[in-house]
């Protein structure tokens, strides 16, 4: 029996050091590669980031994820832009319904923190949605272009806490909550909040709320004057052309309109476009997909849904998960 057994270990160990090993990637690379999107003649280049999905600082559990968040995302492509002294501007391209307050703001202060210290002038491109926290993150750009068909604004903090308390009791279950202080279980499911507790949560709505609109006059208080900001802060989202009116963005743009504004502000006659993936070889032109995490599952949906349910406050436009 003991010789039966070592001789089918002994197989097994052979099979195994002479089976194939396959690594399924989909074309993907361990280190974050520059694939040329628009080709020119000059050194120069102007790259492509793009802001897309939920933003929020939680793990990506996405099956070929190399980096974790939208905050990790971000963040190496702009150190990586900031290394490169062929990289004379950035677009980045919005697509995104916001997300986390603190992913928002960290995003946020990242793209003032590259201008800073690089002078390199940052364009943002909006696509189909760039509302609340997208809207947050654009503020930090030199110039804020929309598609003719994109969707903004949505300036303002939601927060949800949702009350299964009724349902609860029509089946049956109850819920023994032991506390150390009144407000330990404020915002809780299992009941319904009290009107001191609802002006705590408000007061946090509130002052993040501040912060919004703080970023947006500190950045654009030129172009809107801070009276009149709070008054089109209202939540409500604005087509590319009610925001050109009310300022919210400088111009209605197509990318090769972007790119002629961000050449210009680099003080260029022509550059390559460029664009920093773990898979090179799935990136040909500009509109040949994100230039984000690539899997064959769509994680979309399932992010938007998770994010609601996630404890915590949002510059979200809420209708864009749904």
């Amino acid at each position: 029996m003991k010789r039966s057994l070592l001789a089918l270990a002994l197989i097994t160990t052979a099979l195994a050091a002479c089976s194939p090993q396959v690594h399924l990637d989909f074309l993907g690379q361990e280190k974050l590669a520059e694939t040329v999107l628009l080709p020119g003649p000059e050194k120069d280049k102007v790259l492509v980031i793009d802001v897309d999905g939920v933003l929020s600082s939680s793990a990506n559990a996405g099956l070929f994820a190399r980096e974790k968040n939208a905050i990790s995302r971000i963040y190496l492509r702009l150190q990586r832009a900031a290394e490169d002294p062929a990289v004379k501007a950035v677009i980045l391209r919005l697509d995104t319904p916001g997300g986390e307050v603190t992913a928002s703001d960290i995003i946020y202060h990242e793209i003032l923190a590259f201008k800073e210290k690089t002078r390199k002038p940052v364009v943002g491109l909006m696509m189909g949605v760039a509302a609340s926290g997208g809207y947050y993150i654009a503020s930090a750009c030199d110039v804020i272009l929309a598609h003719p068909t994109s969707l903004t604004g949505s300036i303002g903090v939601i927060s949800i806490f949702p009350n299964f308390g009724e349902l609860m009791a029509k089946v049956g279950v109850k819920v023994n909550v032991i506390k150390s202080g009144e407000a330990k279980d404020s915002g809780g499911p299992f009941r319904d909040m009290t009107v001191e507790e609802k002006k705590l949560f408000q007061a946090i709505i509130d002052e993040y709320y501040g912060d919004f609109l703080a970023a947006v006059s500190a950045n654009r208080k030129d172009r809107i004057p801070a009276a009149a900001l709070r008054t089109i802060a209202d939540g409500r989202v604005y087509t590319a052309r009610q925001a050109l009116e009310l300022k919210l963005i400088d111009g209605i743009a197509y990318f090769d309109d972007a790119l002629k504004k961000t050449l210009d502000l680099a003080g260029l006659k022509s550059a390559r476009v460029v664009g920093y993936t773990y898979y090179p070889q799935q990136k040909t032109n500009i509109y040949a997909g994100q230039l984000g995490e690539f899997s064959p599952l769509d994680q979309k949906v399932l992010e938007s849904y998770l994010a609601i349910l996630k404890t915590g406050f949002y510059y979200l436009w809420l209708p864009q998960t749904q």
